[in-house]
């Protein structure tokens, strides 16, 4: 039988309303958003409901919001298709989402660190001193080249081997937009910064990885029932003891996700559902490999959808 792999997006993925329809529809995604309001104070539900959209692209309350959305979607989708997976894996926050969905991470722990997380990641650098660019159409080598040649001194580093001849580079904002010339002189088809708030998988964030690192400490974590396949390493972790340096050293290096992709490819993975928000790692995930086909689960529609298609007849269980 296929084997089946649950995907959980990070950063970027958010928009107002996500997740309200979930909650409008299935108790056991209305039960995540409270647990998660619960943990952290106040009401994450509401800004990935209601907004404002401004409010909930903020990073620290960004990551919690996508990742209670995920979980709400993860309960939703458990409940209604009995589907689990052989594997899973997340893009950079998502992997939080994944070790949840591995029963490795208590949801209230895990918003609780996502939100510290993303708060640590905007104190690490100030405004206007990092910046991150997407380069497309140079393999891994050049791009790192490029870095090599632009840094100066300064930090500039690959931050996602995201597949696909896509790569974003992170660091201070000069050695950045140097390392964006150097790409285009080496023949990218596009190089050019994003906006976004923080140079996040770089070097400069060892002050926002030193403050996790604490926060983790305090976390526990269990034994994953299945196989988490990581950021940093792009191979399957089941180790709970080595989860808290897998997740601080995430935070200033590489997410690796073509190479993820291939790793939940060798492990026999022919069908993946991208759990929540979005529809970004699809995306990714075609460009990387025709073997892995790749469903949506937004929503009651899609999840629904699920139940009744292939993936819930074909797909191993366990």
């Amino acid at each position: 039988m296929a084997k089946l792999a649950f995907l959980f997006p990070g950063q970027g993925s958010q928009k107002v309303g996500m997740g309200r329809a979930l909650r409008d529809a299935h108790a056991a995604a209305r039960a995540v958003f409270e647990e998660a309001d619960t943990a952290l104070g106040f009401s994450i539900s509401t800004l990935c409901f209601d907004g404002p959209e401004a409010e909930l692209t903020l990073t620290a309350n960004q990551q919690p919001a996508i990742l209670a959305t995920s979980i709400a979607a993860l309960r939703v989708l458990e409940a209604e298709t009995g589907l689990r997976p052989a594997a899973v894996a997340g893009h950079s926050l998502g992997e939080y989402s994944a070790l949840v969905a591995a029963g490795a991470l208590a949801l209230a722990d895990a918003v609780r660190l996502v939100h510290l997380r993303g708060r640590f990641m905007q104190e690490a650098v100030p405004s206007g001193v990092g910046a991150m660019a997407a380069v497309v159409g140079l393999d891994a080598e050049a791009v790192a080249a490029a870095c090599a040649e632009a840094a100066q001194g300064e930090v500039v580093s690959p931050a996602n081997l995201n597949g696909g001849g896509q790569i974003v580079i992170a660091g201070h904002k000069g050695a950045v937009e140097r390392a964006c010339a150097g790409a285009k002189a080496r023949g990218a088809k596009f190089a050019k910064l994003l906006a976004v708030s923080a140079p996040f998988h770089s070097g400069l964030m060892q002050p926002a990885a030193d403050r996790l690192a604490r926060e983790l400490a305090k976390v526990t974590f269990e034994t994953p029932k299945v196989p988490v396949v990581t950021n940093v390493e792009a191979a399957p972790n089941m180790n709970a003891a080595r989860i808290p340096e897998l997740l601080t050293r995430q935070v200033t290096g590489s997410v690796r996700w073509e190479e993820s992709v291939r790793a939940i490819a060798a492990l026999g993975v022919t069908r993946a559902i991208e759990v929540g928000a979005g529809s970004v790692l699809a995306g990714l995930v075609k460009r990387i490999t025709s073997t892995i086909e790749v469903h949506g689960a937004a929503d009651p529609d899609a999840i629904a959808a699920l139940g009744q298609s292939p993936v819930a007849r074909e797909a191993a269980h366990g």
